[in-house]
């Protein structure tokens, strides 16, 4: 199968990258390398540096004829967000739209999976774990704009010939993550635990969530490709983790003795989101393998190799 993947320098894109080469699929790359990485390209796909909200990453999408177009690139910042919902709906919605109108006009693509968020699109509900069939309630402005990706999705695909999935992801660690920004808290924390420094953590660490490994989020999407759904599903283990639970587990591996220090808690973030993961394992049959322990384990692994520790 010929496949796109946007944003498949990142974090996770470049996990599903590396998943859909290793099944023998010819694989190209659409990243415009603004948090994407060049040391995450799998040599085995071809690279293109265009952003998708540009006539260069339409052209390729109408001229490549893919099969399959896996949309992973975004805006990913709550924070960015709520500082400028604009620049956000820029990527995450006009993005997105240039990449879809362009594989509905191609007439090849067959599958196209779209990555949300269930961490953010939900916001914050007092019932958990939290189904498919609750009704968003997003708190910011990037929950928004994944969720009216979401709805694009679903009617663009609707009256054309694709097929597709809504992966609704709840928050995803693993190696690679980057540790410079505030979306993903486990690289941030591993950082600076490996170079002896105290982490922050906003508020007072009881925010909950519900963190799925990397590795087991590549393998879904791998499953997103073989058999689409035409609808969503949430991606977690259903399982909650407060931020001080967190630190605590990493603490223990890392033999990390000094305390965190607690700052005040961020605008637009919800405070505990737990998603259930009932629809995945009946639609797919697969629940994640990997449990926070062993995921915490080989993150800290890898980040002690790439920090040089």
């Amino acid at each position: 199968m010929k496949i796109l993947v946007t944003g498949g320098a990142g974090f996770i894109g470049s996990h599903v990258v590396d998943k859909y080469i290793a099944d023998g699929h010819s694989v190209d790359i659409c990243d415009n390398l603004s948090s994407g990485k060049t040391e995450n390209l799998n040599k085995a796909a071809r690279f293109f540096n265009f952003d998708i909200r540009s006539a260069e990453a339409r052209n390729l999408i109408l001229a490549e004829k893919y099969d399959a177009l896996n949309h992973h690139a975004a805006q990913i910042s709550v924070v960015e967000s709520t500082r400028d919902p604009l620049k956000d709906a820029e990527t995450n919605i006009s993005g997105l739209l240039n990449i879809l109108c362009a594989a509905v006009e191609s007439g090849s693509v067959k599958n196209f999976i779209f990555v949300s968020s269930g961490g953010a699109v939900y916001g914050d509900k007092k019932d958990l774990p939290i189904p498919e069939t609750e009704l968003p309630m997003p708190l910011s402005p990037y929950a928004i704009s994944k969720l009216a990706g979401e709805h694009y999705v679903r009617a663009l695909c609707a009256n054309s010939s694709i097929n597709f999935t809504v992966l609704r992801y709840s928050n995803v660690f693993g190696p690679r993550q980057d540790p410079h920004g505030e979306a993903g808290v486990v690289a941030i924390f591993s950082k600076l635990m490996i170079a002896g420094l105290a982490p922050k953590i906003y508020g007072d660490g009881t925010a909950v969530r519900d963190y799925v490994y990397v590795k087991d989020v590549a393998e879904i999407n791998r499953l997103a490709l073989n058999n689409p759904v035409n609808k969503e599903i949430n991606v977690s283990t259903a399982e909650g983790t407060s931020v001080n639970r967190l630190f605590a587990i990493m603490a223990e591996i890392m033999g990390f003795d000094k305390k965190p220090e607690h700052l005040a808690r961020r605008p637009g973030e919800v405070d505990r989101s737990i998603i259930d993961n009932s629809r995945l394992i009946k639609t797919f049959n697969f629940k994640p393998y990997y449990s926070i322990i062993e995921g915490l384990r080989e993150t800290i692994h890898y980040f002690k190799i790439e920090f040089g520790k």
